[in-house]
């Protein structure tokens, strides 16, 4: 298990490093064409480029910390610095979108004052297109088992959509010269990029909360539990998440007098971790067996 997730975090790495390299360059581009062009669009999807450059290289950050081993102070290890990368990205994601939010409201109010050259905005809205997608293929298979990398691959998504709002923008400039279409794209962008921002912020939320994992049901857990030779009652059942992927359980599980009498603890143990192992994707799992007599007198049993 440990080689497999060191293995991960390696590919994590590589994958996002070649996305920093992408976006790096596209981010370039399209800060000259906005200059060039004096279009509001290209300028908003580059400060969204910007805010993806940022977050990727936090991102990449955050999995070389997370890597580091346990430590006597750092008992889970560091594996929740993915966390804390995805609360930074989700804010910077926010505050683009207010900016780009001023900017265009701005330009729509001051109609007259702005001339974009439709042409070259559409060449490099194009260039971007092409290699975000290239940066979303490359960040698609890790987003599924890490929150860090899928704030990565939404960015990077948005971005995608960003530049089909451009270029959706410089067409209807050149077919009916409206500019105002310009403006209306930037909106269009920051109304994409918001959305993203406060769902990774709510999945970062739950998992500092150590609220239970949304794809994870306690009653059936304990259900599950139950169901087990030996065990009597189960309860003050905690589930929560060190980062995602990283299921944490612990619960008293009041067992029979037998159990504890013929040494049969352990093998009740390797039992019951195995069950949440299998059938919830739990790794890391303690629990305290106890006989009926001491879970009677614990202060305040619940759950």
């Amino acid at each position: 298990m440990g080689h497999d997730h060191a293995h991960t975090s390696q590919t994590n790495r590589a994958r996002l490093s070649v996305a920093i390299g992408i976006v790096a360059a596209v981010l370039v581009v399209e800060v000259v064409g906005a200059w060039l062009t004096g279009s509001l669009a290209l300028l908003a999807d580059a400060g969204h480029m910007f805010s993806d450059l940022a977050g990727l290289i936090i991102a990449l950050t955050a999995t070389v910390v997370a890597a580091r081993p346990a430590t006597d102070r750092q008992t889970f290890g560091y594996q929740r610095a993915e966390v804390f990368g995805a609360l930074l990205n989700g804010l910077i994601l926010v505050g683009v979108a207010i900016a780009v939010v001023i900017g265009a409201v701005g330009r729509l109010v001051d109609a007259g004052g702005s001339e974009v050259r439709a042409t070259p905005m559409l060449v490099v809205a194009v260039i971007g297109l092409l290699a975000n997608v290239a940066a979303l293929l490359l960040l698609r298979p890790a987003a599924e088992s890490s929150i860090n990398m899928r704030g990565a691959y939404l960015e990077v998504l948005g971005d995608t959509l960003g530049s089909v709002a451009v270029i959706a923008a410089a067409g209807v400039i050149l077919v009916t010269g409206f500019v105002q279409a310009d403006a209306i794209a930037s909106l269009v962008i920051a109304g994409m990029i918001a959305p993203r921002a406060l769902v990774l912020l709510r999945d970062v939320v739950r998992v500092l909360s150590e609220s239970v994992p949304a794809s994870t049901d306690v009653a059936e857990i304990r259900r599950h539990l139950l169901e087990t030779n030996g065990v009597v009652a189960v309860h003050d059942v905690h589930v929560w998440m060190i980062t995602s992927g990283a299921h944490v359980f612990s619960a008293h599980v009041v067992v029979e007098p037998v159990v504890l009498g013929s040494g049969g603890s352990g093998a009740l143990l390797d039992e019951l971790s195995a069950c949440l192992a299998d059938h919830f994707d739990v790794d890391h799992s303690t629990f305290q067996l106890e006989p009926a007599e001491h879970a009677a007198h614990e202060e305040n049993p619940h759950r």
